[in-house]
C-alpha cells in the first residue's frame, strides 16, 4: 500500500500504539456503562475518573473543571452557546482568525440578537492590540481568542489579553486545541490572569478522534447543549465513550511527559525545512511571530496551493492547503487575508505540520521533491502563458 510521508499533524495525528492498547479493554471485556451500579459500570466510572485526572494534570487544572465532550468543536459550542443562554444578548468578541467551530456559533448568536465583533490581527497573525482594546471598550459578555492558530501556528498571549479584558467583566475563552501537546498549558495561571475556559481535543496529540474537553472555571454558568441524564455535572448528557476518554487521558499524559524535548526537536526540524523553502523562493508566513514548533505555512508566487498539494501527494508527501476543516473551500485562507496577504499569494498557501515521527531525512527528501515539482509547474505555466 502506498503511504505518503505524513506532514499534516495539525489536521490529526496517528493514534499512539500505547493509547490503543489502553483503549482496547474498554472496547471488549470492560464494556460497562459508567452509570451502572454493578462492577462493570463501576470499572467504567473508575476509568473515566482516572482519565479526567490525567487530562486535568496535563493542563494544570482540577479534575472537577474538566467536562468531556465529543471533541473541540462541541466544547467550543458548549462554551459560547452555553454562556449566551444564561445572559442577556450582548456582544461576543472573537479574533478574526478563529476556527469555524468558534466563528460559526458566534454567527448563530448574531442571528438571535447578539452583536458579533471580530478583532483584527497584524501581518504576523497576532491579535492587534489597539483593536482588541477597542473591542473591550464595547463591553462584550463573551471573548474568545485561540491560543495557537491552526494554519500559521502563531501563538497568542492570551493571559495578557485576558488581563486587558478584565475591565469588561467578560467571560474569556481560548481554543487551545492546536496548542495542547505542543506547548505547556497551565490553566491555573491562565485562570488567575482572567481566562475562564479552554478547549482541548484528543486527536491532535496521539489520542482518538471523538474525544475532547472543555476546561472551565466552575463560577461560569453554562446551559448544556445536550440535555438528558445529567452526565458531566449536567453539562453534557449522554452515555460516555469510555474507550475514547481513556485514550484521551493517556494521550494527554504521554504528550506532556516529554514535551520540552520534542518541542526542541520539532523546532530544529522546522528551521531546516524553512531554510530550504526560503532557498527555493518561498514566502513563509508569520515567521517573525512566536509559533508552534511544528508548523510552517508558505507559498510560492504564481503556484496554486491545491495543485501543489496534489502533486506532492503523488510524489509521496501528505501536506495541506490551509486548514483541513476548510479544504473543500476554494477561496483563499481567511487567516492569510486577515493578515493582509495578497489574494493571489494566499491562494498558493501550503501548510506543513510536523510530528514526532518525522525526521531530517524526510525533510530533505521533501525539499528535493518540492524543488522538482515547482520547476515542473513553472515550466507548465510558461508554456501556457
Amino acid at each position: 500500500m502506498f503511504a505518503p510521508v505524513y506532514f499534516d499533524h495539525n489536521a490529526t495525528t496517528p493514534l499512539d500504539p500505547r493509547v490503543l492498547d489502553a483503549m482496547l479493554p474498554y472496547l471488549r471485556e470492560q464494556f460497562g456503562n459508567a452509570s451502572s451500579r454493578h462492577e462493570y459500570g463501576r470499572a467504567a466510572r473508575r476509568a473515566i475518573d482516572e482519565a479526567r485526572q490525567r487530562v486535568a494534570y496535563a493542563v494544570g487544572a482540577h479534575p472537577t473543571e474538566v467536562v468531556f465532550t465529543s471533541g473541540g468543536s462541541e466544547a467550543n459550542n458548549l462554551f459560547l452557546k452555553g454562556v449566551a443562554a444564561c445572559v442577556a444578548p450582548c456582544t461576543v468578541a472573537i479574533s478574526v482568525i478563529e476556527h469555524p467551530c468558534v466563528r460559526e456559533p458566534a454567527k448563530q448568536l448574531q442571528r438571535i440578537g447578539w452583536k458579533l465583533r471580530e478583532i483584527a490581527v497584524d501581518e504576523n497573525c497576532r491579535v492587534a492590540g489597539a483593536d482588541f482594546l477597542a473591542a473591550c471598550e464595547e463591553k462584550p459578555a463573551l471573548v474568545s481568542v485561540m491560543l495557537a492558530n491552526n494554519e500559521t501556528g502563531v501563538v497568542q498571549d492570551v493571559a495578557a489579553l485576558a488581563a486587558q479584558a478584565g475591565s469588561a467583566r467578560a467571560w474569556f475563552h481560548t481554543d487551545a486545541v492546536q496548542a495542547f501537546g505542543k506547548r505547556r498549558i497551565d490553566f491555573r495561571a491562565l485562570n488567575a490572569a482572567g481566562v475562564h475556559a479552554l478547549t482541548l481535543s484528543a486527536h491532535k496529540l496521539g489520542g482518538p478522534k471523538g474525544a475532547g474537553a472543555l476546561v472551565v472555571d466552575k463560577r461560569v454558568e453554562l446551559q448544556p447543549l445536550i440535555a438528558g441524564g445529567g452526565h458531566e455535572r449536567g453539562l453534557r448528557s449522554g452515555t460516555e465513550n469510555v474507550a475514547a476518554i481513556v485514550g484521551f487521558g493517556l494521550a494527554a499524559e504521554l504528550a506532556t511527559a516529554q514535551l520540552d524535548t520534542r518541542s526542541r526537536q520539532l523546532e530544529a526540524l522546522r528551521t531546516e525545512l524553512e531554510e530550504g523553502l526560503v532557498a527555493q523562493g518561498a514566502t513563509v508566513f508569520a515567521c517573525a511571530a512566536e509559533r508552534l514548533p511544528n508548523t510552517s505555512y508558505f507559498a510560492f508566487a504564481g503556484i496554486d496551493g491545491e495543485t501543489l498539494v496534489g502533486k506532492l501527494d503523488r510524489a509521496g508527501f501528505a501536506v495541506a492547503a490551509g486548514a483541513a476543516c476548510s479544504s473543500a473551500n476554494p477561496e483563499p485562507s481567511r487567516v492569510l487575508l486577515a493578515m493582509a496577504v495578497p489574494s493571489a499569494l494566499a491562494r498558493g498557501a501550503v501548510r506543513i505540520s510536523l510530528g514526532v515521527d518525522n525526521g531530517a531525512a524526510q525533510v530533505g527528501d521533501f525539499l528535493a521533491a518540492l524543488n522538482t515539482t515547482i520547476l515542473q509547474l513553472k515550466g507548465l505555466r510558461a508554456l501556457t502563458s
